[in-house]
């Protein structure tokens, strides 16, 4: 499940955009795939199973299901289980959400063979700008199936470049479509967002009422077409109600995190429901007391009241509900009497408790926005002022946000470190960043609320020295006309931040099992 933050230019801090995305697939290497030429009549494979780890070969993308005709040039993007951003600043970010029943099958129920995420690879090495993204998707869609790979679930993406921005969400035919029938493979629509406007996607559909005359919005062939014929959708409307033919009832993972983010951004749009924790921590179990709105009482996007920009966008991502009903730490079972008699919160209470904890506990069940499982989480800076190898600004975090750094490469970085191109969920490796975060992540375990303290302030502590340098070297690089030069200095810099993970999460972890372990229990 994921979250995915969107914030235009005329919303921001700094004039640049920004495009979120945090817990996504298993695998979490990154990589640089360079630009390459091809063979006039060559052909791209379709994989199964991108978002899967196989060993260290990263040519193994899966299972090849099909392929379709290569283009003669095809740009440089960094992969990773879901890629997000190519050498020219276009950015994409995925999100899994909700369909009706009737348009879920499984694979080899029909001839759709594209995922979202392998349908994201082909639009990074593309497409420039957004606006030819969203075209380019609806056509692979219409004529190759989508074919869901997270459960029967639809996909929402937001495409952004410097500029412009578009919500595209693509939703299955159900089963026995083939591709000779002529009929699309894939239900889809769009609408742009305005360049003063933020949003938030929270694993739930965000499209409501499309009318096809407006400029701003795009529907793909057949769409109305097939809801009408199944009695989903009146004949005589001619403006598509998207959410109200295609979509599910709104789940709570979803309303929770609408309401998270809106309310912050936009405290004075509305009344919002008020769900700020107080004196009795039962709140947080009242599944029943709790009133439920619909999904279109949050806006499609929303003119935040104050600039956004790399701070509030980290700290949504690392957000765990605290202070509100949805905070699992302040359930009323973590609850203990001190040796005075007082009552205390237990040193072990976690957002993060796992299958054991909530069995033990019978803890209510809540989806923070940070996961301890997240696998990695990105923000992609989109600028519009100088050239793209120094404009784009690809932010990194490796499994859990509320515990890894967030580490910035420029666009012109030629690889990632290393030790953001190792893991193996299989075996534990000192010189994988990502172990070596989730290492810490698990450890914390021991004793939740008193790690929490000595986790933020290194994590901190590394972050802020690397920002120091990060915009130093922006500065730098702004002023440095040969791209080689520049290429070089931001290879070197990422490749240096990069490489302090490792050993510095090794020492945290070091720390934490003295301050956690039995020897300092009492």
């Amino acid at each position: 499940m994921c979250t995915v933050i969107y914030v235009g230019p005329q919303a921001s801090d700094d004039g640049s955009s920004w495009l979120t995305h945090s817990d996504a697939g298993q695998d979490s290497r990154i990589r640089r795939v360079p630009a390459a030429d091809h063979a006039p009549g060559s052909m791209a494979g379709v994989f199964w199973g991108l978002q899967e780890v196989r060993g260290a070969d990263w040519a193994d993308q899966g299972e090849r299901i099909g392929e379709i005709p290569q283009v003669a040039h095809t740009y440089a993007y960094f992969h990773s289980a879901y890629s997000h951003i190519n050498e020219h600043q276009l950015a994409l970010s995925e999100c899994t959400t909700s369909q009706r029943p009737e348009l879920d099958f499984e694979r080899g129920q029909g001839e759709q063979i594209l995922t979202i995420e392998q349908a994201m690879v082909f639009v990074l090495q593309r497409c420039r700008r957004a606006v030819d993204a969203l075209a380019l998707l609806g056509r692979l869609m219409e004529d190759w199936g989508f074919l869901p790979s997270c459960g029967g679930g639809s996909e929402l993406l937001v495409l952004a470049d410097p500029l412009d921005a578009w919500v595209f969400e693509v939703l299955g035919v159900g089963p026995g479509w083939q591709r000779a029938s002529g009929r699309p493979g894939a239900l889809w629509a769009a609408r742009r967002v305005a360049p003063d406007q933020t949003l938030v996607a929270a694993n739930w559909s965000l499209l409501r009422d499309l009318d096809p005359a407006d400029a701003e919005v795009r529907i793909g062939r057949g769409v109305r077409e097939f809801a009408i014929a199944r009695g989903w959708h009146p004949a005589e409307e001619p403006v598509l109600q998207w959410q109200r033919s295609f979509i599910p009832p709104v789940r709570e993972w979803a309303i929770s995190r609408l309401w998270l983010f809106y309310s912050q951004v936009a405290p004075t749009l509305k009344r919002w429901p008020q769900r700020q924790l107080g004196a009795d921590l039962h709140q947080t179990q009242d599944a029943y007391g709790q009133a439920l709105e619909p999904a279109d009482f949050y806006p499609f996007s929303v003119r935040p009241e104050r600039p956004l920009g790399r701070h509030e966008l980290l700290a949504f991502h690392r957000n765990t509900f605290e202070g509100t009903v949805y905070d699992i730490s302040a359930q009323p079972q973590w609850m203990l009497q001190d040796a005075n008699g007082a009552w205390r919160r237990s040193e072990l209470a976690t957002p993060f408790p796992g299958p054991e904890w909530r069995r033990l506990l019978k803890l209510t069940s809540r989806r923070p926005v940070a996961r301890h499982f997240g696998h990695y989480a990105a923000l992609c800076q989109l600028r519009s002022d100088r050239p793209d190898d120094i404009a784009g600004v690809y932010w990194t975090m490796l499994d859990n946000p509320l515990v890894s750094p967030c580490l910035p490469m420029h666009l012109g970085v030629e690889q990632p470190h290393a030790c953001w191109q190792v893991y193996d969920p299989e075996q534990f490796d000192e010189a994988s960043a990502r172990w070596c975060v989730d290492a810490v992540d698990n450890l914390m375990r021991l004793g939740y609320q008193r790690a929490l303290p000595l986790v933020t302030k290194a994590r901190e502590e590394l972050e802020a020295a690397v920002v120091a340098e990060f915009e130093a070297l922006d500065a730098v690089l702004r002023q440095e006309a040969d791209q080689a030069q520049r290429q070089w200095r931001a290879t070197e810099a990422a490749q240096r931040w990069m490489g302090q993970v490792p050993q510095r999460y090794r020492d945290l972890r070091a720390q934490l099992f003295v301050q956690l372990s039995n020897n300092r229990w009492t």
